[in-house]
């Protein structure tokens, strides 16, 4: 997850590094940073031929988590959205399932 700008609108790069595994509660931010280190982190992902998706909201509110911590359940929805829609992408289908447990998630 990433963005070009935060959304203080500062002018340095921001960018959020999230990932999911079905053993864990929720996704958990795994690296964030702004300037070179957010630049550093969207190099490292694309070369590992990972997803880079820009939302400036997102990213404002996702720097805000602590490092190593899950997604706070306000934004379970939002990264659902996203992830359904990466799965479905990679071939996984059921972009509905993934929706569906989010939202019984963040009720």
């Amino acid at each position: 997850m990433t963005t070009r700008t935060h959304a203080l609108n500062d002018g340095r790069p921001a960018a959020v590094a999230i990932t999911y595994d079905k053993s864990d509660s929720a996704p958990r931010v795994v690296a964030k940073g702004y300037g070179t280190l957010a630049e550093t982190i969207i190099r490292t992902a694309k070369e590992h031929d990972l997803y880079v998706h820009e939302s400036p909201e997102l990213v404002g509110l996702l720097m805000q988590v602590d490092l190593d911590a899950h997604i706070p359940p306000q934004l379970y929805l939002a990264i659902a959205e996203l992830l359904a829609w990466l799965y479905a992408l990679e071939g996984g289908g059921k972009e509905s399932e993934v929706l569906k447990a989010a939202e019984d998630a963040s009720s």
